[in-house]
């Protein structure tokens, strides 16, 4: 009971066994009451043959006056009783003293019917009144023994098992061989599932097997899609592994050389205090982004759902990110026509914006631009950071909102993780937003954020 296939064997013969259980109950009650009813309409003819040959006598008595050849149903035995209920007559004579039916007292005037057993004989007996007039002269007694009723039933009850039995033992044997038919291609999917998991090559798929159904070809892609999702997270692990070694060895390396340096000379070197500070602040700000993500992921970092004025957010965002401009020589300016107010945590909103910006600086050439654009319908805010830098070369495009991730270029022209934008891209995601990027080679980079737009409601002086 352990495997699929014997549940499903034991279900079908339950269910028929189960079926032909209440057809065995309802055909054999059905014959039991139509064999009852035949005898009793027998009975019913053998007591109006009866009445006829009844004639009344002087004093009250009763005579029955039946033919010996009168052909009566094998077995019947007729009785009459008289009005004091004194055994008349019995028919045939040679049962007078072997069967005497107990005459059933408080009758009225109507017929009926009883079963009862005598010597260990199961008997229909119909006692009907004799009357003329009103006045009773005695009563009439017909019975027949219930012998050929009985085994009757019994054929057919012996009939209904063995039909039963037979049905239930061919189900078996078919469900069971059916079920193990329906269930190879599972079985088949299985081994080579299997075969996956021990072999550690998340590149395999399962093909879907000849014959197979609807659930089966539903669970080999559902497999399929979870292979491609296991095999795409476990290259993020290991590029993610590799991408924080890289990261991190880059400032101890500088770290160890420095101290060497400074115990080769025998005194502190300022130049290499402030490499070792710069270079320990780098992986401060490292692990700060890394533990962000980890709690954004686990669903640790809350977030504020206040009326946020997005244009109020850009302003402070364009004001810090101005003397980095400047100093740079890169020209920043905004588009702003109107105020927008969207709902989400002002502090995580700065946080993207001073994010893609930053970037759009960074990454743009002196003499270039940086422009911020912002814009609204009826139902969301839309915020564009463009730039003029040398562009994301299009392979790239689907990664740049990955962790760590960053294009040959990118590595060689900053000191960034890489974790920027996959901040930003959570934060914006959890507002119920989405961030898309658009670049060309040698044209620049368009930055796009689209959040769910608040109505802006104006204070009353």
């Amino acid at each position: 009971m352990h495997t699929l296939r014997a549940r499903l064997t034991v279900l079908y013969v339950a269910v028929t066994g189960g079926m032909f259980l209440v057809l065995g109950v309802a055909v054999y009650g059905l014959v039991g009451v139509m064999l009852m009813r035949q005898v009793d309409q027998t009975l019913r003819e053998t007591a109006s043959v009866v009445l006829e040959a009844v004639e009344p006598q002087e004093g009250g008595r009763i005579q029955v006056a039946l033919s010996p050849e009168l052909p009566l149903p094998p077995g019947t035995v007729v009785q009459v009783w008289d009005r004091e209920n004194q055994l008349v007559m019995t028919w045939p004579e040679d049962r007078r003293y072997g069967v005497q039916m107990a005459l059933q007292q408080g009758w009225g005037t109507a017929p009926f019917f009883r079963t009862e057993h005598v010597h260990q004989q199961l008997w229909r007996v119909l006692q009907v009144p004799i009357l003329l007039g009103n006045r009773r002269l005695g009563t009439l007694q017909v019975a027949m023994p219930l012998n050929t009723v009985q085994h009757a039933q019994h054929i057919v009850l012996t009939v209904l098992l063995g039909v039963t039995l037979l049905a239930i033992l061919v189900t078996a044997v078919v469900g069971y061989f059916s079920v193990r038919l329906a269930l190879e291609p599972l079985a088949h999917v299985t081994a080579l599932a299997d075969q996956i998991t021990h072999a550690d090559d998340l590149s395999r798929r399962l093909p879907v097997p000849s014959g197979a159904g609807d659930e089966v070809w539903t669970l080999v892609q559902a497999f399929n899609a979870t292979l491609g999702r296991l095999e795409s997270l476990f290259q993020a692990q290991r590029r993610f592994i590799a991408d924080i070694g890289h990261e991190l060895r880059t400032p101890l390396t500088v770290i160890k050389g420095n101290a060497q340096w400074m115990r080769r000379i025998g005194k502190l070197d300022q130049d290499a205090l402030n490499s070792i500070e710069e270079e320990t602040d780098r992986m401060n700000r490292l692990i700060d982004d890394l533990l962000l993500l980890a709690r954004a992921e686990a669903g640790k970092l809350p977030l504020r759902r206040d009326a946020v004025m997005l244009d109020a957010v850009l302003a402070d965002v364009l004001r810090e990110m101005q003397v980095v401009a400047r100093e740079k020589g890169v020209h920043l300016e905004a588009v702003i026509p109107r105020p927008v107010q969207v709902q989400g945590d002002p502090d995580r909103l700065k946080q993207v914006f001073l994010n893609l910006v930053g970037n759009a600086v960074k990454y743009t050439p002196p003499g270039g631009e940086v422009q911020v654009v912002l814009e609204a319908d009826d139902d969301q805010a839309i915020c564009r950071v463009q730039d003029t830098g040398p562009g994301i070369p299009p392979e790239d495009l689907p990664h740049v909102f990955e962790r760590f991730y960053r294009s040959d270029k990118a590595r060689s022209r900053g000191k960034g993780f890489g974790l920027g934008l996959s901040i930003a891209y959570w934060i914006v995601k959890h507002h119920r937003g989405r961030i898309e990027v658009d670049s060309r080679l040698g044209e620049g980079t368009t930055f796009t954020v689209y959040l769910p737009r608040q109505a802006f409601q104006p204070e009353l002086a």
